[in-house]
C-alpha cells in the first residue's frame, strides 16, 4: 500500500535565492528581489519555529562539481549579498541543487519530502513566472498541496508574474496568499 504524504505537515521551498545576480535579466530582477526578501525572512523564521522543513533549491550556476556551500560564497562574494544574507541558509535548512526550472525535474526532492511526510509546499523565491510556476505545477501533479506567497516570490516581468499565479491559482488549485497569511499548519 502506498503512504500517502501528511497534508497538514508542511515545508517552507525557497527557490534559486542563492544567486550571484550576474546574469541575463537581472537587473529587472533585482528590484522585485528587494521587496521580497523581508517577506521571505518572516516566512524563514515562521517555518523553522513551526518545525518545518526548510527546502532550498537552488540553480548550480552551471558549476557540475560545486556544493550548496560553495554556492553561498560566490552569491555572499557579489555585489548583491545584501540580498542573501538575510535569508541564507542555517545549519537545519537542507539544499537541493537542480539544472533546469521546475525544482523537480531530475532532483530527489520528490523522494525528500516523501520521506519528510510533507504534502503541503510553499513555494517562494524566483522567479514567478518561470521556475516557480513550473514547480507549483510540478507539485500539483504530485499530488502536494500548494501555497504560494505572493509577496514572497520574485519576478522580472510583474505582468507574467501576475498571470502565473492566476493559472498557478485557477489551474493547480495553489492558495495564492500574503506571506502573513502563510500557515504552517493544517490545509483547509
Amino acid at each position: 500500500m502506498e503512504r500517502r504524504a501528511d497534508p497538514s505537515r508542511s515545508a517552507l521551498i525557497v527557490i534559486d535565492m542563492i544567486n550571484t545576480y550576474d546574469h541575463e535579466d537581472a537587473e529587472l530582477l533585482v528590484p522585485s528581489v528587494e521587496q521580497v526578501v523581508p517577506h521571505l525572512t518572516e516566512l524563514l523564521g515562521r517555518a523553522r519555529e513551526a518545525d518545518a522543513p526548510v527546502i532550498y533549491v537552488n540553480d548550480n550556476f552551471g558549476l557540475w562539481r560545486s556544493h550548496h556551500g560553495e554556492l553561498l560564497d560566490a552569491a555572499l562574494n557579489r555585489p548583491h549579498a545584501r540580498l542573501i544574507e538575510p535569508i541564507r541558509p542555517d545549519e537545519q535548512s537542507l539544499f537541493v541543487l537542480k539544472a533546469r526550472h521546475s525544482v523537480f525535474f531530475e532532483t530527489p526532492l520528490s523522494y525528500l519530502l516523501w520521506s519528510l511526510d510533507v504534502g503541503h509546499v510553499v513555494l517562494t523565491g524566483q522567479v514567478t513566472e518561470q521556475c516557480v510556476l513550473y514547480s507549483a505545477l510540478d507539485a500539483h501533479i504530485r499530488h502536494l498541496e500548494v501555497t504560494v506567497p505572493k509577496d514572497a516570490v520574485a519576478s522580472i516581468h510583474p505582468h507574467l508574474a501576475s498571470a502565473a499565479l492566476e493559472m498557478m491559482e485557477r489551474n493547480m488549485g495553489a492558495r495564492i496568499v500574503s506571506a502573513k497569511e502563510t500557515d504552517f499548519g493544517a490545509i483547509t
